[in-house]
């Protein structure tokens, strides 16, 4: 029977998007409920930007508040929230200055500018020769700038021309930066881990390498943790299981606490410097309702000790994964809540693995048709993961037999 829902969507929608057939109307915690009143586990946590779980009450008493005082006045004026969440959002990175924005690819893009003109105005490079540096299977974005560093086929196919000054390298190998870098190089934009790319971890060690050559060769090291960041592999940001500091830092996602997108960029002050008046901007970034949910959001994740709660319940979880002994799996990989089952594409495919795991009450997407995410609120119960776990066990088992009985 055809979801009345869906069909409107579909006949009103672009077809950017290939969900999964359910539609969701509430939210709480780790759960959400679909419009026949089914109830689910959401192990998505829509890409990492509901870390602190479904209408999170502090969250929702703080937009209530904040919505009903003051809410969008443009940075034409200074207002009373966005300092204090800068503030803490510097403090807890190491960063010196930040600038806010709102999605994660207008993060990126500020990270990109910013790059270019301290390439010209701080290193020297001639004007309009500055490169910037990314890893093949990144996902920073869908700008035309942006998908012109991608790797990804389908995200370039018909959107070309793109800018010049982007280079891609092979990701996990330190020797090939190395190899790439030129006097015109002005940043290597890096995720910790390749989140879209399949949940990909780098060899131990390899961040670190990058910084020491970045630094030997005046480059900027720039850290996309839009994904990774502010808890979600077990450490308040990615980077810091290599023990860096990196030039750059770009969040969004959970810094809107699940209810608004906010994002920003934050460096260090000769990087961030380089920035005047009418060089950059956004009527929206930085808002007094936006910088609100920021702030309390980062709040939460230190009060609540969310970061110690991903490393531990991430730790048992992937450890309870890998016991699952199937055929259809190619590799079980994760730090944190942030977790990726390899499908063997031979066997079967990702999406109807999630298909399947749907009618069992459990939500997640699938990576590149091959790759299972999970990454649940940091919010989540171990009992429910241990739950997760049984229902991907015996998912497989039931595609694994109907596999051998075909």
């Amino acid at each position: 029977m055809k979801n009345p829902t869906i069909e409107l969507e579909n006949k009103y929608c672009a077809y950017n998007y290939h969900p999964l057939p359910v539609v969701l109307v509430k939210g709480e915690g780790a759960h959400v409920w679909d419009d026949q009143g089914r109830k689910y586990v959401d192990m998505m946590s829509a890409y990492s930007a509901v870390s602190h779980g479904h209408a999170h009450p502090r969250l929702v008493r703080t937009l209530v508040e904040q919505a009903a005082t003051l809410n969008i006045v443009s940075r034409a004026f200074h207002t009373d929230r966005l300092a204090p969440f800068l503030k803490t959002a510097c403090e807890l990175s190491g960063m010196d200055s930040a600038l806010p924005m709102n999605t994660g690819a207008e993060a990126v893009e500020t990270a990109m500018k910013a790059a270019r003109k301290w390439a010209y105005t701080v290193k020297g490079v001639a004007d309009n020769q500055a490169e910037i540096l990314a890893c093949e299977g990144n996902f920073h974005g869908r700008t035309i700038a942006i998908v012109g560093m991608s790797s990804e086929p389908q995200y370039r196919a018909g959107f070309g021309p793109f800018p010049p000054g982007m280079k891609l390298i092979s990701y996990a190998d330190a020797d090939a930066l190395e190899a790439a870098i030129t006097p015109n190089t002005a940043a290597l934009i890096v995720e910790p881990i390749q989140g879209e790319g399949g949940i990909i971890i780098p060899p131990d060690g390899y961040l670190a390498r990058c910084a020491e050559i970045c630094r030997e060769n005046d480059v900027l090291l720039i850290c996309d943790e839009v994904q990774t960041g502010l808890g979600r592999t077990g450490k308040l940001f990615a980077y810091q299981h290599e023990g860096i500091q990196p030039d750059g830092l770009i969040l969004g996602k959970a810094l809107g606490g699940g209810i608004l997108p906010v994002s920003m960029f934050l460096a260090r002050d000769e990087v961030m410097n380089v920035f005047r008046p009418g060089d950059h901007g956004s009527t929206f970034g930085g808002n007094p309702l936006a910088a609100s949910i920021g702030l309390e959001a980062l709040n939460i994740l230190v009060e609540e000790d969310l970061v110690a709660q991903s490393a531990g319940k991430g730790k048992w979880f992937l450890e309870r994964l890998l016991q699952i002994d199937s055929p259809l799996i190619k590799e079980v990989r994760g730090r944190g809540l942030f977790i990726g089952v390899e499908i063997d594409p031979d066997k079967a495919t990702a999406r109807e693995v999630c298909k399947r795991l749907m009618e069992r009450g459990l939500l997640s997407k699938e990576t590149h048709e091959t790759v299972v995410r999970l990454a649940p609120p940091l919010t989540i119960k171990r009992k429910l993961l241990g739950w997760a776990a049984e229902q991907i066990e015996e998912v497989l088992d039931e595609m694994e037999a109907l596999r051998k009985a075909s």
